[in-house]
């Protein structure tokens, strides 16, 4: 399966905006990302949880009174010159949350020894993804969906050159969402829709090719915060 890597117009100025961005690190002249300053972000304090308008979406409030079971995704950075977060489209004859856009993960078995371990192999089983690949470098704060599920994102680096094997019956397409567009602070746009009786507020970010929205959006929305606040 071919990766899809929308990049926005114009590698040179993609570049400027990057490495004006991050701290490059010495060992590692052609890649903007690292593990260290990524680590940092994430032990920083998070702009959310003083203003959870920020980044959150309202589906907690959709979950109210359900049973909340636990789950895991995986926040892969691909690094190199033109970073991006890598995103997965399911197929449309899932169950559940068929034809949208995601990160690889699901629920947290009881034979997982940690959020970590049930994201990496729920990558595993969904793309193909070797663990041994991905360096970790922290977590976002857990998300809550109207669906019932609290998801801990799980933020690790992923080297270009990477191999996939999607599953054809989870995966339809698998592609990456360029770094500058998640540092674009106008980027995402809230929106909202009537749902059950109410007023429902809810992230969606811009793609040529795929909706991006929901949970997902959310996720993306507050590692962006995360990232600003560390770069600021």
């Amino acid at each position: 399966m071919e990766l899809r890597r929308l990049l926005p117009a114009g590698r040179s100025a993609a570049l400027r905006q990057l490495t004006a961005f991050f701290p490059r690190p010495h060992d590692q002249p052609h890649d903007v990302l690292s593990a260290d300053w990524l680590r940092a972000c994430l032990a920083g304090p998070d702009p959310t949880q003083e203003d959870p308008a920020l980044a959150w979406a309202d589906d907690a409030a959709l979950a109210a009174g359900a049973p909340i079971a636990e789950a895991a995704v995986l926040v892969a950075l691909v690094t190199g010159e033109l970073p991006g977060v890598l995103l997965t489209k399911r197929t449309a004859f899932l169950r559940r949350h068929a034809g949208q856009v995601s990160f690889p993960g699901g629920r947290i078995d009881p034979d997982d020894a940690s959020p970590e371990a049930a994201a990496l192999r729920e990558a595993h089983e969904e793309i193909g993804l070797d663990p041994a690949q991905v360096t970790l470098v922290g977590r976002l704060t857990p998300y809550v969906t109207g669906t019932g599920y609290r998801v801990t994102p799980v933020v690790g680096l992923l080297p270009r050159g990477f191999a996939l094997t999607p599953s054809p019956f989870e995966v339809e397409a698998v592609f990456e969402l360029p770094m500058t567009t998640l540092l674009d602070p106008s980027a995402p746009q809230r929106r909202s829709t009537e749902y059950l009786g109410r007023t429902r507020h809810y992230w969606v970010w811009p793609n040529p090719h795929h909706e991006i929205w929901g949970a997902t959006a959310a996720i993306l929305v507050h590692l962006a915060q995360r990232l600003r606040a560390g770069g600021a």
